[in-house]
């Protein structure tokens, strides 16, 4: 069974979720973890699992406007930010258009947004998870947050959960497949 992550990642903290889910769900599938970029149709069409994921920009998914503004931010001196080396390619938002209409595959997505509640972050899982249904993908699990600090570095302890969460995930899917 082959399982393809795919993530959006600004400063790199959904790239650091996504290889920590391929590592969650090794026990079970052959884990390709691949930049939005690199997501070719070709690729998520050979996937019996795809998992998808995405910073949380403006309450949802980031836009090309929102992805200009975290560059400008990481540009800025003193802002202690890094780009994620494939921060500079198109974001999940233009992907999902080039993607076909599928039939009995499972899907999950994830994002990471900032340590607050939800109803003040939004979460673009939400919007990966609607893109996905619309697809045809049957969600294997409700949609997940992984949080950052005001900082934008990973809360100690989400790489771990998001490693226990994918392992979880296979446990669940191989139970009910």
């Amino acid at each position: 069974m082959r399982a393809l992550i795919v993530y959006e990642s600004m400063y790199g903290n959904t790239h650091v979720i996504a290889e920590h889910l391929a590592e969650g769900l090794r026990s079970h599938y052959d884990v390709e973890v691949v930049a939005v970029d690199a997501a070719t149709p070709d690729r998520v069409a050979m996937a019996d699992l795809l998992v998808v994921g995405g910073p949380t920009h403006v309450h949802s998914m980031s836009s090309e406007k929102s992805r200009t503004a975290a560059k400008d931010a990481a540009a800025k001196t003193g802002s202690g930010l890094q780009l994620d080396p494939d921060a500079e390619g198109d974001g999940l938002r233009d992907w999902f258009l080039e993607l076909a209409v599928v039939e009995n595959k499972g899907a999950a997505a994830f994002d990471t947004r900032i340590d607050a509640s939800p109803l003040l972050t939004g979460r673009a899982s939400r919007g990966i998870e609607k893109r996905l249904t619309k697809l045809g993908y049957d969600l294997v699990a409700d949609p997940e947050s992984f949080l950052v600090d005001k900082q934008n570095h990973l809360i100690e302890g989400e790489a771990n959960r998001a490693t226990q969460w994918a392992k979880e995930l296979t446990e669940s899917l191989a139970a009910n497949p």
